[in-house]
């Protein structure tokens, strides 16, 4: 589980197919504190850490995990939004996100407004939902939506989000990862059974 308070923008140093998997090695400054074993959260994505060598690590994505998220556009030189588990007793200054990814969203805009900037994404509602001040993970980041329609939602970026996150290389066009809120989700599934 993760809260979705960033720590670190890691960087994609290499990526190599295997068979149906894709290994992916990042350096980040977290990189001493990394386990192998560990679940580490890149851009709202839950992966394991398989090796650690020379202040770099690797993680390993499957098929199922490139399908579902951005990982496949991800290049050399990309920044990573990067978060350790959570830990039981600690404050929770985001809130509760798995690592699971529901299905990925794109930006349609990207506005500086007055010091803040603010995002609108669309996504697939038949999936999915998003409530005027609910929470959504966008690339692992911790959000409240601010208007929320019928197969889009939009977000406000306090300066120093913007500037910690890969936020700052938003543009129009670009693919995000998304976790919907996890009652949500629960609603979703139970109302088919009421109507």
């Amino acid at each position: 589980m993760f809260t979705g308070i960033v720590e670190d923008n890691g960087v994609v140093l290499n990526l190599v197919a295997n068979k149906g998997n894709l290994n992916i090695t990042l350096s980040s400054k977290l990189v001493s504190e990394f386990k192998i074993d560990q679940s580490v959260s890149h851009n709202g994505i839950c992966l394991t850490v398989v090796e650690i060598k020379n202040n770099t690590y690797t993680v390993t994505a499957i098929g199922e995990t490139i399908s579902k998220t951005n990982i496949s556009s991800w290049e050399v030189g990309e920044e990573i939004n990067l978060e350790r588990a959570m830990k039981i007793g600690a404050r929770l200054d985001g809130h509760m996100i798995q690592g699971h990814i529901d299905q990925v969203g794109e930006c349609t805009k990207a506005n500086e407004t007055n010091g803040s900037w603010e995002y609108v994404f669309k996504y697939d509602a038949s999936l999915n939902i998003t409530v005027e001040k609910g929470s959504i993970a966008v690339n692992g980041v911790s959000l409240t939506v601010v208007e929320s329609d019928e197969n889009s939602f939009s977000v406000a970026i306090i300066p120093y989000t913007y500037s910690h996150t890969n936020f700052k290389n938003f543009t129009v066009g670009s693919v995000v990862n998304l976790e919907f809120d996890i009652l949500g989700k629960y609603l979703m599934k139970m109302l088919p059974k009421y109507k």
